[in-house]
């Protein structure tokens, strides 16, 4: 790739500036392993921190991994879009020690609304939590 090409492919990635101010995906050690517009590839080692009373990961480090996968995925474009709501299934409970992987794909974007599903699976692929963000798009820019 030329470097003008790399540029321009760069300047079609917002999401790269929204993730490098976002403290708390740094917090939780999360890395952006890919982020294509409508598609984004997070994932997260759990620690001992991120475990509840039964000793199983948190659902609400569960759910911010699929969220910020689904925030990479649906800023496409130099306009913020935000989480206008979503719903998440915990299929399988996961332990500290394990990697847990987030796949945001869109399904569906029309206007201002968009609808994108997150499948967040353990090491061996497995699905762990199945999450579906509806975005919205705001008159922002980034």
């Amino acid at each position: 790739m030329t470097e003008a090409t790399t540029e321009t492919a760069d300047a079609v990635r917002p999401n790269r500036a929204m993730m490098e101010r976002d403290r708390a995906s740094a917090m939780l050690g999360l890395v952006v392993e890919r982020d294509d517009p409508g598609h984004a590839v997070v994932s997260m080692r759990v620690r001992d921190d991120m475990t509840n009373g039964f000793h199983i990961t948190h659902g609400g480090f569960v759910f911010a991994l699929a969220d910020t996968a689904f925030a990479i995925a649906c800023n496409e474009d130099d306009r913020v879009t935000v989480a206008a709501g979503a719903d998440i299934s915990f299929l399988k409970p996961t332990v500290s020690g394990q990697t847990l992987t987030a796949t945001a794909v869109r399904r569906s974007r029309s206007g201002r609304s968009g609808i994108y599903d997150v499948t967040v699976a353990d090491e061996h692929g497995e699905p762990v939590a199945e999450f579906r963000g509806r975005s919205r798009t705001t008159s922002q820019t980034f």
